[in-house]
């Protein structure tokens, strides 16, 4: 019992680490030990050195003599991954435009439309809606790979797309970007409901591409 609770404690930290890396809380070259982490997170070195173990074997940290150094993810590694996902993601909008029921179009449906309503409140009231319009576009690439029904393709993409967090809030927040996305969203929606493959694999591959270089602009 004690050994399954110090695991679920580690996991949370290793989710929590993982996510305060990513959207930048930590700094690329910033030193983290086990001590400050410990005194911060308010829990033991055990699962704290669990925790960075399992963020070494994910090339986030490296750990060193000092502590752990944060890596992050460079301007090269995010080049990398927009390249995976720009044919890894076109296969799967491929293979869900074959297999997606109409349920699954529904659910799919019911997030585009929060996401046009965020998108069309930023209009009217000039409002910060990054996060919810970040968190959607999450769900909307989530649930494409989630009706793929192909596990290689969801545990290929999602780790990727997680990656991303943090340049895909910065790159909403442009709201041209973020108008520009639901509508390519839109699009493939719309090739999914025709159950149109090759459609779907294009429109799926341009949208990666326009991402990739809308966050490409930016200085990261």
């Amino acid at each position: 019992m004690r050994e399954h609770k110090s695991i679920s404690i580690a996991d949370q930290i290793f989710e929590q680490l993982e996510h305060d890396i990513l959207i930048g809380k930590y700094q690329r070259g910033e030193i983290l030990t086990e001590l400050k982490l410990c005194q911060s997170l308010g829990v033991s070195r055990t699962p704290i050195r669990e925790a960075l173990r399992r963020l070494e074997q994910e090339h986030i940290i490296e750990e060193t003599s000092r502590g752990a150094v944060v890596i992050g993810i460079s301007r090269e590694d995010l080049f990398d991954m927009y390249e995976i996902r720009m044919h890894v993601e076109g296969l799967a909008a491929a293979r869900t435009a074959e297999k997606i029921s109409d349920e699954g179009l529904a659910k799919m449906k019911e997030v585009l439309d929060l996401q046009r309503y965020y998108v069309d409140k930023t209009d009217t009231d000039n409002s910060d809606n990054s996060d919810n319009i970040k968190n959607l576009d999450s769900e909307f690439h989530r649930l494409l790979y989630i009706f793929s029904e192909s596990k290689a393709y969801y545990d290929t993409l999602l780790p990727i797309h997680k990656k991303m967090i943090k340049y895909r809030k910065a790159a909403v927040k442009s709201h041209s970007r973020a108008r520009q996305s639901l509508n390519e969203h839109e699009g493939i929606y719309r090739a999914l409901e025709a159950h149109n493959p090759e459609l779907a694999k294009k429109l799926t591959i341009e949208h990666a591409s326009r991402a990739r270089d809308s966050i490409l602009e930016r200085e990261i």
